[in-house]
């Protein structure tokens, strides 16, 4: 019976491993993915719903500046977090958070119109989502074997990508017209509590309880360490700038393109918002491509070539092939996905954060969630100043070239004797 029991249990490891995960954090995506899908239900309707409640736009943006800051914010916590009490222990903070201040946004806030109540709920919250979703990105990274690491880092991207923005927007566009903006955002709250439950309760990997840090420093000393591992560790810090470079461009695309594509171009809103939604959609199976590839060819080349180059050139593919083609819908559907494809080949980042100072793995990782949260300001900084100056298509090459200065740093991610960086 014994026997029996055990062979079952390798053929279910051994089939989890197959996949690319992890076998006791399997069912932590599934609750990364519902979680994911109910926080990005808002993402495609909430600055409206807004406005159509009389909030100008300067206080619409305010509310989300607010956001972002806070999110940046947590999103280099999350790591140095994660040494100090565990990342499971993290996760349960930044599930607690969404639900404790989503409540009070949605009945003192959206349902009287209060913008304080808005403002500093909405705020708050915004620690939520990255504790929860980076501290199992520092758990994936801490017990995951490194053959195997890249393609289970694919996952989490999958897993985040798909909910956020891919499917909670598809949800959305379905909710809306039917319950309303209102109800819908309840939606998300229910989406939200079940993916958190069963991501923190049907998990039973037991390390990701404890502390990653193996310093055996005080905690206080932990937290600075997620600062002072750039000088101690100097490609971690060049780590770093390359996941702030990362997205920069998707976020500043969001500013920019939808202008370009409808005013310019002449597609409508529809057109460019099926655009979007197949450039994540692409993004989310090719994260598990480039993820699986890293593995085998190696993380550095797959970050550098596909990642970096690829998306130097098809970031110009999104301006050059709708100003030379015109509002050519297949064209620049193709040029969306190419787009997509490219930005999967940063998948392996993580990977290579988390064994750059394998000794503070969580306060690695935390310079990389760091450089992820400010690409949300980076972005859409680079369009609002640079474009009255240089126009759309000088934002465009300055979201290339940054590409390039990317290819160059990422090349320079290299440590003598580890397979995985060649």
């Amino acid at each position: 019976m014994t026997g029996s029991i055990e062979t079952g249990s390798q053929t279910k490891i051994s089939f989890a491993e197959r996949l690319g995960m992890h076998p006791e954090l399997a069912i932590g995506y599934l609750g990364l993915l519902l979680f994911m899908i109910g926080d990005g239900v808002e993402a495609g309707f909430l600055s409206l719903m807004l406005t159509d409640m009389r909030f100008g736009t300067a206080k619409v943006a305010l509310v989300f500046t607010a956001y972002g800051a806070t999110a940046a914010l947590a999103s280099w916590l999350s790591g140095a977090l994660s040494d100090i009490f565990g990342p499971k222990k993290v996760m349960w903070a930044g599930f607690l958070i969404w639900l404790g201040f989503e409540i009070p946004f949605l009945l003192g806030g959206i349902a009287h119109a209060s913008y304080v109540t808005i403002i500093v709920s909405y705020g708050l919250r915004g620690f939520g989502y990255p504790f929860f979703a980076y501290g199992f990105l520092c758990w994936v990274a801490a017990v995951t074997p490194e053959r195997y690491l890249a393609t289970a880092i694919g996952w989490f991207w999958s897993a985040r990508t798909g909910g956020l923005p891919t499917l909670g927007a598809l949800l959305a566009s379905f909710a809306f017209p039917l319950i309303g903006g209102y109800k819908t955002l309840w939606v998300s709250v229910v989406l939200v509590a079940i993916g958190g439950l069963v991501a923190l309760l049907l998990v039973k990997e037991k390390r990701g309880s404890l502390p990653l840090s193996t310093t055996g420093e005080n905690p206080l000393r932990v937290l600075f360490t997620g600062v002072s591992i750039v000088w101690r560790h100097p490609k971690v810090g060049l780590g770093g700038i390359v996941a702030t470079i990362t997205t920069t461009s998707e976020f500043g695309f969001l500013v920019c393109l939808p202008i370009f594509y409808v005013q310019k171009v002449g597609f409508t809103q529809g057109q460019w918002l099926q655009i979007v939604s197949i450039i994540f959609a692409t993004n989310v199976f090719a994260n598990l491509f480039w993820g699986w590839v890293g593995d085998r060819i190696g993380w550095r080349r797959t970050i550098t070539f596909v990642g970096a180059c690829g998306c130097a050139v098809t970031t110009l593919g999104l301006f050059y092939i709708p100003h030379i083609f015109g509002a050519n819908y297949l064209l620049v559907m193709l040029a969306g996905m190419a787009y997509g494809i490219a930005l999967a080949g940063f998948v392996p980042i993580a990977a290579i954060m988390a064994v750059l100072a394998p000794e503070s793995r969580g306060a690695s990782m935390s310079i990389m969630n760091l450089g992820s949260g400010l690409s949300m300001f980076l972005g859409p900084a680079v369009v609002g100043i640079f474009q009255p100056l240089l126009g759309i298509s000088g934002v465009i090459w300055i979201f290339a070239l940054m590409y390039v200065i990317a290819a160059v740093l990422s090349y320079m991610l290299k440590i003598p004797g580890v397979r995985s960086l060649r």
